[in-house]
């Protein structure tokens, strides 16, 4: 993907979430498994003195959580929409969370020095970031060695060759690029010295409204019905809901 084209996607990201946000849906059900939430927590194990990057932030559900168990570590969330990043900033004020702030950039480079963080979670983010190389190359980059990566992020189904599902999530025009296999992860991280050391599995139900999904009934056509299927896809009079496989992985550098 070229430069413009890379500014363009984190733009269309930026914009579908920033409508998400003022529309009042942002900290919606689509994201919210509480479940999963602590499973994540229990499983990226962390101690007091870290240093905590929550990569792709958003409303926060992961980094206001650690940060509140966590009141030893310090933790910044990252991200790009500045509407979500604000109302972040003043939650945490008005809890007297003092370890959590929250930072903007601009999509591509991290504003922190090599070395700063100990751990970097992200959690249903990455399939939005246009240049996944550079992106895990600045994870790299920005962690100490020995320092982890954990990612949670939904993935195509083994049958899904033809990639259904991604052509699905582009309906809703927010910048999604791809779903990544735990191969492609692991394949991915090891160029930036990043090597997985543990993993889980999990699901998530995931609704669209048909009014965001201009032309799904195409994208219906076109794909094997045994792969749609395979999604256990469910169409209502307004809405659709995908049942999409998460990898959960933890990753070290070396």
């Amino acid at each position: 993907m070229g430069t413009m084209n890379i500014k363009e996607s984190i733009n269309d990201t930026r914009k579908g979430f920033e409508e998400s946000f003022a529309t009042g849906d942002f900290y919606n059900r689509q994201t919210q498994d509480f479940e999963h939430l602590n499973r994540i927590l229990e499983f990226v194990k962390i101690s007091d003195g870290m240093r905590i990057l929550d990569l792709g932030t958003g409303s926060g559900y992961l980094s206001f959580p650690i940060a509140k168990n966590n009141p030893g570590c310090e933790v910044i969330g990252l991200d790009i929409v500045n509407a979500a990043l604000e109302a972040n900033q003043a939650r945490a004020t008005a809890e007297r969370i003092n370890n959590l702030s929250f930072v903007s950039y601009e999509g591509i480079d991290f504003p922190f020095e090599a070395g700063y963080f100990d751990l970097v979670v992200t959690r249903y983010a990455l399939h939005h970031f246009p240049d996944i190389e550079h992106s895990i190359g600045e994870v790299s980059r920005v962690l100490k060695n020995g320092g982890k990566l954990f990612i949670s992020d939904p993935c195509p189904n083994e049958c899904d060759k033809e990639r259904f599902v991604d052509d699905y999530m582009r309906l809703k025009k927010d910048g999604h690029i791809k779903f990544y296999t735990k191969d492609e992860w692991i394949d991915i991280c090891s160029r930036h010295g990043l090597i997985i050391v543990d993993s889980f599995d999990s699901s998530i139900r995931f609704p669209k409204k048909k009014d965001t999904a201009y032309g799904y009934e195409e994208v219906l056509r076109k794909h094997d019905k045994a792969v749609i299927e395979s999604y256990s896809l469910v169409e209502t009079d307004t809405e659709l809901y995908l049942t999409e496989q998460v990898n959960n992985i933890m990753l070290i550098k070396k």
